[in-house]
């Protein structure tokens, strides 16, 4: 009846202390998810839910740290489920700093606009090292030497080395991408095959581009490294459009250039996207086509994805006012020269 009692007793007030402890997060989770709705803030995704899994095991150690307070257990067994304990409550701990960690630097390196990459392997690289650091700290407690284990990590790096030579190259190539800082998460690239799009991550394996009909294209952050990369951010947003414009030769250009500074200007503040600084200009470049006088009208965008929009309205306004000052846009032409089978006489056609 004792022994039965020993068991008993422990237990039910374990348990008990686990359904108290139970009820208290739940309220306090949603106290807490209330108040972060209420004002606005982040800190629901960067504290309440990395916290979420960790304290379930933080409420069943306290639970059975008080069972085993109470017990009757031989000390030689308590002993082992006090190191057990330990080591969940370190891994636990060690995962919650992790997750609360990445995000913490993600809000404050968004908020402050700090020269550091917010990248996958910047974070994963960040939750690495904190992991690595919870993952010694059990070893210690398990009473077990790390220095036998880093030899024997320095002796084996070099076969880990030569049996993940392409692994090793993406992320020392990820990583050599971050220092350079040539491109960025949220950058518009066009690479030298003709992909092109916003980078949405760089990772410790690979580089994901988002282009524009909205697919996804990965590139091994090596092959990334080794590529000619035209970047539409850099050194600015901002940048000139080249508009071709084909007139009659039978136009008079200086009238052209006027028609087509104005149409420009009117546009400004009325299509998203084209800037008034600097002014639209307009040259007579390429110049003498086939058939075309052949101008170029060029004016500012505030990025590369306005290119569409702009275009798409410049060509209507532009169409139409040459419809109305009737200037004309050449259709393209041949000369055909018919030589008789019976006389050396030519005659031509031009269509």
């Amino acid at each position: 009846m004792n022994e039965l009692k020993g068991i008993i007793i422990p237990g039910s007030s374990a348990l008990l202390a686990m359904v108290v402890l139970l009820i208290i997060r739940t309220i306090a989770i949603k106290l807490f998810q209330n108040w972060s709705k209420r004002s606005g803030n982040k800190l629901d995704n960067i504290l309440i839910r990395p916290l979420k899994t960790p304290s379930i095991f933080w409420i069943l150690a306290i639970g059975l740290y008080l069972g085993l307070s109470i017990s009757n257990l031989p000390a030689k067994y308590v002993l082992y489920l006090t190191k057990v304990i330990n080591i969940v409550l370190i891994f636990s701990i060690t995962l919650a700093l992790a997750n609360m960690a990445t995000g913490i630097f993600r809000l404050y390196l968004h908020h402050w606009q700090l020269p550091l990459p917010t990248t996958g392997l910047f974070y994963g690289g960040l939750k690495a090292l904190i992991l690595s650091i919870g993952f010694l700290i059990i070893l210690n407690q398990l009473g077990l030497s790390i220095t036998p284990l880093i030899t024997a990590l320095g002796i084996g790096g070099l076969a880990v080395a030569l049996a993940l030579q392409d692994t090793l190259a993406n992320l020392f190539a990820g990583v050599h991408i971050l220092i350079e800082k040539s491109i960025r998460v949220g950058d518009f690239i066009r690479l030298e095959t003709g992909q092109e799009g916003y980078v949405e991550d760089i990772s410790w394996r690979t580089t994901r581009i988002r282009m524009l009909p909205n697919n996804l294209v990965v590139i091994p952050n090596s092959k990334l490294a080794q590529s000619i990369i035209t970047n539409y951010y850099l050194p600015e947003k901002k940048m000139s459009l080249f508009l071709p414009i084909k007139v009659s030769y039978s136009s008079d250009p200086e009238i052209v250039e006027a028609l087509l500074l104005e149409e420009a200007k009117k546009a400004i503040g009325e299509i998203p996207g084209l800037l008034a600084e600097p002014e639209p200009v307009v040259r007579l470049i390429p110049g003498f086509g086939d058939n075309s006088l052949d101008f170029t009208l060029i004016c500012q965008i505030s990025e590369v994805g306005d290119q569409f929009v702009v275009q798409h309205e410049l060509r209507k306004r532009i169409f139409r006012r040459f419809q109305k000052e009737g200037i004309k846009i050449p259709l393209p032409q041949r000369v055909v020269y018919l030589h008789s089978e019976n006389k050396n006489l030519g005659s031509s056609t031009s269509s």
